[in-house]
């Protein structure tokens, strides 16, 4: 269910004031008494962004009120103000498309206008705020990537602004973006990082991060860790109120004493929720409550209740028309009545039930079909304005250069002119042929890369065909289930020149434990990566690998103790170093098994790599080598280590 929009939707806006009512009335004083409609539009956006927390039709109505006024007397930094006022209005009533249309103009306005010396901090500000709230947007579509580009678009300018508050409050949408693709350890890695920050500057957001870390804990059933964060949470709630939350947080905490089989608390705590949700009128809050009361009353046998609770989601998810919530209740519905021997009304509510999972799944289908429109229109659009920003920078140096060349006389310009004309020609025929070579070397490097597709395949599929001999059907059916996972994400980096970091480590994550299987845990493996390497790092992929593979087969198994193989990422200057070290047999003892080995085989993979080393540093005009060398210690053999230097790329 999606019970946690709320918490990094408001992420993005102004923090939460004490007192909201007083606040406004002073607002509202402003207003009346405003002298002029530079005062006056600011005074509309602010009261604009006051009602984000309560009534967005009411911010919608002041932000559109700034708007015109703004656009009345050309105040282009309001102008933009407006647009996002406006757009996180329509967020909040769901409507996502005009909400990127209006937070698109929003950041048109500010990128214009982000040259000039008279308020460039607060150009800077709004075009910060716009890409966040275009995050926001993408984050809700599930297209991540996007999110997450513009989520770091956000926060790279609020660094450069010292604005610690509003980066910790983008820290904490990227970890909304990383929990809802699962990656729960990135996620609270953002997590933290944002509320260190809101804890020093005793941000009033702090209670939702402190909530959303609770989250994590809770899931992973770290109930200690949950708890000491849902009491910190709580204490943060209290010193800066916001119904929305602490509902989310009650209806959390209900969770929480259910997992501790603590009933009277888990009731208690949904009923808190409910006096929330009632106080602002939130239907889908409390549609999520009674679901979880009705779920809880289940599971107690006392349908009575389940039964009550459930009618109550239905009716509200009816209401505000939830398919999801819909479907949920319905499927409660039955399971209830089920319980209670009455098959005829659990046989109708199954079927309401299905009749609603299939219309969530045609809504589901026809979103995604809007939502590539509007990514079309969007990427579209996007073009549009970079190639107008082009066509107007080389206007503007255009008419600098000839307002230069018309002081000289009149034979030196026609001399100039001539000189300038063949240099240009020339660089341009210089341009071509650099570009050429560019690509036919990226066409080569990519032509290995695909050389190693089927190498590695080959080498899987002598490891299935040995593991299924060894380990029996049962077994060789999961080792099949992770090379399936494992197929799937090579041949989606096939199509790539470079792949993410944490991609090509969540690759080799999969692998080592293909290969754990496969030689019953004759070894264990550590991945490591520096803190210093940003989540932007990019790398080619299966260049890593076949060196990993070469480690284990060559190096550790043929140990008679269990071997380990361990995996370093860091970076040195301009390179991205990848370190491979294992504790096997070394490299002369492997050589000579490979020698007196009865099975002829010629190994491709370190003349492939190569090969594309050679291609990644002609394209890149940067260093790419290797090194393997064998540990030895008092004349003792301790293993292999591999070096492999890439240069330091970055996903666009």
């Amino acid at each position: 269910m999606r019970t946690k929009i709320f918490l990094y939707l408001f992420l993005i806006v102004s923090t939460i004031v004490q007192a909201q009512d007083k606040v406004m009335d002073s607002l509202q004083n402003e207003l009346e008494k405003a002298k002029n409609d530079i005062d006056k539009t600011m005074v509309l956006n602010a009261i604009a962004d006051q009602y984000k927390y309560s009534d967005p039709n009411k911010m919608a109505e002041y932000g559109n009120k700034a708007l015109q006024l703004a656009k009345k007397i050309n105040y282009k930094v309001e102008e933009g103000n407006a647009y996002l006022n406006i757009g996180t209005s329509k967020i909040i009533l769901g409507d996502y498309k005009k909400a990127l249309d209006d937070f698109g103009l929003a950041k048109d306005i500010f990128e214009e206008n982000n040259n000039s010396a008279s308020n460039k901090r607060e150009v800077s500000q709004g075009l910060a705020k716009a890409y966040g709230s275009m995050g926001i947007v993408f984050s809700e579509q599930s297209n991540y990537a996007k999110a997450l580009q513009f989520y770091l678009k956000s926060v790279k300018i609020y660094e450069n602004l010292d604005d610690e508050s509003k980066c910790s409050k983008i820290y904490n949408n990227i970890g909304v973006v990383y929990k809802s693709q699962n990656a729960d350890f990135k996620a609270l890695e953002y997590f933290i990082k944002a509320q260190k920050i809101q804890e020093k500057l005793q941000d009033p957001n702090t209670g939702i991060t402190l909530t959303n870390i609770a989250n994590i804990y809770l899931k992973q059933k770290n109930l200690d860790k949950a708890s000491e964060y849902y009491d910190l949470a709580k204490k943060a709630l209290n010193k800066n109120p916001n119904p929305r939350a602490l509902g989310e947080w009650n209806n959390n905490m209900g969770l929480y004493f259910a997992a501790k089989n603590q009933s009277k608390e888990a009731v208690s705590s949904w009923e808190n929720a409910i006096q929330s949700f009632e106080k602002i009128d939130d239907k889908f809050g409390l549609a999520d409550t009674y679901i979880f009361l009705g779920e809880f009353y289940l599971k107690k046998n006392q349908l009575e209740e389940a039964l009550l609770n459930t009618n109550k989601a239905l009716n509200l998810a009816t209401e505000i028309n939830v398919l999801e919530q819909k479907a949920i209740s319905e499927k409660l519905l039955s399971e209830i009545y089920t319980q209670k021997g009455n098959s005829n009304l659990a046989l109708e509510h199954f079927q309401k039930y299905s009749i609603a999972k299939d219309s969530l799944t045609n809504e589901e289908n026809i979103r995604k079909s809007v939502e590539a429109s509007l990514n079309y229109e969007f990427e579209k659009k996007e073009l549009l304005q970079k190639e107008e920003n082009d066509k107007r920078e080389l206007l503007l140096k255009e008419e600098a250069k000839s307002s230069k060349l018309k002081l000289l006389f009149g034979g030196l310009i026609a001399l100039l002119l001539f000189g300038i004309g063949f240099l240009i020609y020339n660089r341009m025929q210089l341009k071509k042929t650099l570009t050429l070579q560019k690509e036919l070397a990226e066409y080569e490097q990519k032509a290995l890369h695909l050389q190693m597709n089927p190498h590695f395949v080959f080498n899987c599929l002598g490891s299935i065909s040995s593991f299924i001999v060894q380990n029996g059907t049962d077994s060789a059916i999961k080792y099949l289930s992770k090379f399936s996972k494992l197929m799937r994400l090579t041949l989606e980096y096939s199509k790539e020149s470079l792949i993410p970091i944490d991609k090509e480590i969540e690759s080799l994550q999969n692998y080592l434990e293909l290969e754990q299987l496969r030689f019953n845990h004759k070894f264990n493996f550590i991945i490591r990566k520096s803190p210093e390497i940003e989540d932007d790092v990019a790398l080619p992929p299966l260049i890593i690998q076949p060196f990993i593979e070469n480690a284990i087969i060559h190096g550790v198994i043929p140990k008679k103790e269990l071997g380990s193989v361990t995996i370093n990422f860091s970076i040195q200057e301009n390179s991205l170093i990848c370190t491979i070290l294992d504790d096997g047999i070394g490299i002369n003892q492997s050589k000579l098994n490979k020698e007196n080995s009865v099975i002829a085989h010629k190994s491709m993979a370190l003349d492939i790599i190569k090969k594309r080393l050679e291609m990644i540093a002609s394209s890149t005009s940067k260093k790419a080598t290797i090194e393997i060398e064998e540990l030895t210690e008092n004349n003792e053999i301790k293993g292999t280590k591999v070096i492999l230097q890439l240069p330091l790329q970055y996903i666009e």
